[in-house]
């Protein structure tokens, strides 16, 4: 019977480099002189600060567009509160989003059972979601319905056997 697993995953390496990247360019470009701007990667999230909302707010931009760049998606950052900080500065964390939440494959689940697609049929294994079926059509239907639906996560597809 085929099948295949709806995952979400971000690669770490592709993040790390767009950050290295976001970094460099902060320290070069001529509007983040003298504001102690920084971002940082940690092991779940992304740290950013700088002297005001406002260079807060063109960081992240920065930070977007070298994701952009090497085309991950958005969807994986979750972003904090802006905080006040020391020295007069302010803060961000912004949360690096993996895996599938049980509320999320819920509504995956529910979805694909909204499709009315016969034959096919899914269920929730730890952080990812596994959807058979009859026919190898109608899995390629599920894909193509869950690349258009918007689950503010990114969603791919792995595994796929016949």
């Amino acid at each position: 019977m085929p099948s295949f697993d709806v995952v979400s995953e971000v690669d770490m390496q592709e993040i790390r480099n767009a950050v290295d990247q976001a970094a460099r360019e902060i320290a070069n470009r001529f509007d983040f002189k003298n504001t102690n701007s920084s971002i940082e990667l940690g092991d779940e999230d992304i740290k950013m600060a700088s002297v005001s909302e406002d260079r807060l707010i063109a960081l992240r931009q920065v930070l977007e567009e070298k994701f952009a760049k090497r085309k991950i998606s958005m969807k994986v950052l979750d972003y904090g509160t802006v905080e006040q900080a020391s020295g007069n500065t302010v803060r961000q964390t912004a949360t690096l989003v993996s895996g599938i939440s049980s509320e999320k494959a819920k509504e995956l689940n529910k979805a694909i059972k909204a499709m009315g697609i016969k034959g096919v049929q899914s269920s929730t294994q730890g952080d990812q979601l596994r959807v058979t079926g009859k026919k190898r059509d109608a899995l390629q239907e599920v894909m193509q319905a869950l690349r258009e639906g918007d689950y503010d996560i990114p969603l791919q597809f792995t595994n796929r056997r016949d």
